[in-house]
């Protein structure tokens, strides 16, 4: 594997920055005090940001598919683990996404505490999780990315347990009882594969090399321990049913997180390790993969079409997004990984500008009941107009992110890797493009009955633009004392938004932005996939 190890620290001091500006919270702050920990934790965050704009710059995009930025320094000699990291064209749009999301998620948090409040706790806590979140995409050694992998539940566990909804201390168990009980199966898989090629070491590198000479058989056990790890970290159904609850009990910013980054660390650990690492393996797996991707779609939107509450909706909806990302990493074949990458992306961006609408609309009404929500476009016309302009980049509008993350892996499926059934697999392809279909109606169904029509009694007369007695807010006024009044996008929303909502434009104009960056190193992976598996 060609390295280039220029300017070797920026990963590093991207990544362990905001362990610093936890600790300078955590112990330099009081927690009666609600304003420093938000200036330490959005001062880091940016400055993180800011080391992220910096590896973009300094990145060779000529050599996207070598490790660049490359350290490898000892670290549990013990155990022949070392402090292996690197970035390539597949991690790159990952890791900046980590550091954006996490800044743009504090900006927002300045005016949209979640109501048990502490900031210092909540501050430190994300940037804790910024750390987990960065490390897993730069790793380059098995020991070292579970480490990263795991660093991420704390953070997570509390963020919902704490500051959750009613329900938050079910879900938060159920969050990090499903994903200890991947992990489980995951580190043991990692375990047997790093006895099967001789216990030498548990870099990449290494293990992509001697992995293709384990037994078939060997492989395919392996391969499935490592299946039900990320398989519950997407989560491809049937390992999904954590993700509603914890979405619809976390507060705006750990669904944002969840959505954005956290979901795809299953996906990514897909691409990056047990693809390459058990070719056979992953040969054995993919139709399977394949099918419970599509059933995952089908069900998703179904799901969503059930739902009575906006968040629980997106939930759903993220269920049926991540089944096409999956569908495009089991053909095993370089435009399909393309695709699911950009996809990985693009539901980041798109599923969490929605989280953050829903969040918006729930400070607002205090609910996110579908049927008590009606007349946005009348009493908040700016939120009515980028709810519905996220929903329409979520359904794959041409012209917008969301579509490059569906119709080529859609697309990949009609032509499969060469040992694998195309006739499978063109039969998934249909079943996906019945998805999109349902897709359109969950969520133009979401946005009539929230953004059109009058608002609803309960809420009339509490925007500004109706301030001044109708007879609507004369009758409702007495019931609604408790609503605060009901405002468009303010300042910290616009701020933490506009970035989404440029990046999904800019991306469903010009994908090739992304796709040039990825597709070298995603050629160079199925090469080595394909080299694997004997003709």
């Amino acid at each position: 594997m060609n390295t280039i190890s220029d300017n070797n620290w920026l990963l590093t001091v991207g990544t362990f920055l905001p362990i610093i500006g936890a600790l300078f919270i955590m112990f330099g702050t009081s927690k009666d005090d609600e304003r420093t920990p938000k200036i330490i934790g959005i001062a880091f965050a940016g400055v993180t940001m800011a080391i992220g704009i910096a590896t973009l710059v300094a990145f060779d995009y000529d050599r996207s598919a070598d490790l660049q930025f490359f350290v490898d320094a000892e670290w549990i000699s013990v155990i022949s683990s070392n402090y292996t990291i690197g970035l390539d064209g597949i991690s790159l749009p990952l890791y900046f996404l980590s550091m954006v999301v996490t800044f743009l998620v504090m900006i927002y948090s300045w005016d949209n505490m979640p109501d048990a409040g502490n900031a210092k706790a909540f501050y430190a806590l994300m940037l804790i999780l910024q750390t987990g979140m960065a490390g897993s995409f730069i790793a380059q050694d098995l020991i070292l990315f579970f480490v990263f992998f795991e660093v991420v539940l704390l953070p997570m566990f509390f963020m919902i347990g704490v500051w959750g909804g009613e329900d938050r201390k079910y879900a938060s168990l159920k969050f990090f009882l499903y994903t200890m009980f991947g992990s489980a199966f995951m580190l043991v898989a990692f375990l047997a594969l790093f006895f099967q090629t001789g216990a030498e070491s548990f870099s990449y590198a290494h293990l992509i090399e001697a992995g293709a000479g384990i037994d078939r058989d060997v492989q395919i056990w392996i391969f499935a321990g490592m299946f039900l790890g990320f398989a519950v970290k997407v989560p491809m159904f049937p390992f999904h049913t954590w993700l509603p609850d914890a979405h619809t009990q976390a507060p705006t910013q750990g669904s944002v997180i969840l959505a954005a980054i956290l979901l795809k660390l299953g996906t990514y650990g897909f691409v990056r390790i047990a693809l390459p690492m058990l070719p056979q393996g992953a040969q054995a797996w993919a139709p399977v993969i394949g099918i419970l991707a599509v059933i995952g779609i089908i069900y998703g939107a179904l799901g969503c079409l059930a739902q009575t509450d906006m968040k629980r909706l997106i939930a759903f909806s993220s269920v049926a997004h991540m089944g096409y990302v999956m569908l495009g990493i089991s053909t095993l074949t370089s435009f399909g990984i393309n695709a699911a990458l950009f996809g990985m992306v693009a539901h980041g961006l798109i599923t969490g500008m929605l989280f953050f609408l829903a969040g918006s609309i729930k400070h607002r009404y205090h609910t996110l009941e579908i049927k008590r929500l009606s007349g946005m476009l009348i009493q908040m016309p700016k939120l009515g107009w980028i709810l519905g302009f996220a929903s329409m980049a979520s359904l794959g509008l041409p012209g917008l992110a969301g579509f490059w993350g569906e119709f080529p892996a859609i697309l990949s499926a009609y032509s499969p890797h060469p040992s694998l059934s195309e006739e499978l697999f063109r039969v998934l392809m249909v079943v996906a493009a019945i998805g999109t279909v349902l897709a359109a109606a969950y969520l133009l169904w979401l946005y009539q009955r929230t953004a059109f029509g009058e608002p609803t009694a309960e809420f009339a007369g509490h925007s500004d633009a109706e301030k001044g007695g109708t007879m609507a807010h004369s009758l409702s006024s007495a019931a609604n004392d408790d609503h605060e009044e009901i405002h468009d996008v303010q300042r910290s929303e616009w701020i933490s938004w506009t970035p989404f909502l440029i990046a999904i434009v800019v991306f469903g104009v010009y994908p090739q932005l992304m796709f040039k960056v990825m597709d070298p190193a995603v050629t160079q992976l199925v090469e080595t996939i394909s080299a694997g598996i004997p003709k």
